[in-house]
């Protein structure tokens, strides 16, 4: 259930919401912060390795729902093993 808010909210442009600021691969990358180009890459972010300032990987965004839960194969028990 939608409130009367919500109702009359625009829907989302990101167009419109001006710059936003990405870590972007196989190119320089200047910190907001710092100026500085030495970053700290991890699997959603890049860190500045001087200031902190963390930009998000532009290669992160997905488009669409985010993948649903990742199966996993289940391994015996120790209690199993020393059964058998």
């Amino acid at each position: 259930m939608f409130s009367a808010i919500e109702s009359r909210r625009d829907p989302f442009d990101p167009a419109l919401r001006g710059y936003h600021a990405v870590y972007r691969e196989n190119e320089v990358n200047y910190c907001p912060g710092c100026a500085r180009t030495h970053w700290l890459i991890g699997r959603m972010s890049a860190e500045c390795a001087f200031c902190g300032t963390a930009l998000p990987l532009q290669e992160a965004y997905q488009v669409g729902p985010a993948p649903s839960v990742v199966g996993w194969s289940s391994r015996p028990s120790y209690a199993e093993l020393n059964a058998a």
